[in-house]
């Protein structure tokens, strides 16, 4: 086999590699962001402001599940600068676009022994898959 028989195709397989545009990450930090519109496999990262020193944390009440598919627990990080005990700090869920439709993710601020009280907040939104 000569050597052009194995360049040009390994040629064309990298170039076609390289025309496909990546997946970029979506990364919401406020509900004015919504609503979104992902591609299948796309990834989404939520991170919203947190305390859990207040007693407050949020829960996730609706995951999107027909469109979305969990990555991962939450997880919370703080500043290093802060440097101060009961600081805030943020939580982070990572999901992604598994299938095409709408779905909707929907997460509540509240203290997680008191469901009956009213959340203190609520980030809504809708998700598009296409």
């Amino acid at each position: 086999m000569s050597v052009v028989r194995l360049i040009l195709p390994a040629s064309l397989a990298a170039l076609t590699a390289c025309a496909q545009q990546p997946l970029h990450s979506v990364v919401l930090e406020s509900q004015s962001q919504c609503p979104v519109f992902l591609n299948v496999d796309q990834t989404v990262t939520l991170q919203l402001p947190t305390n859990p020193s207040t007693g407050y944390r949020w829960l996730v009440q609706n995951p999107g599940a027909s469109v979305l598919r969990s990555l991962g627990p939450e997880v919370y990080s703080h500043p290093e600068e802060a440097g101060v005990v009961g600081a805030a700090g943020q939580s982070t869920w990572r999901f992604q676009a598994r299938t095409p439709g709408k779905g909707h993710l929907m997460l509540v601020l509240q203290q997680p022994w008191a469901p009956e009280i009213p959340p203190a907040q609520t980030f809504s939104c809708d998700i598009t898959v296409k």
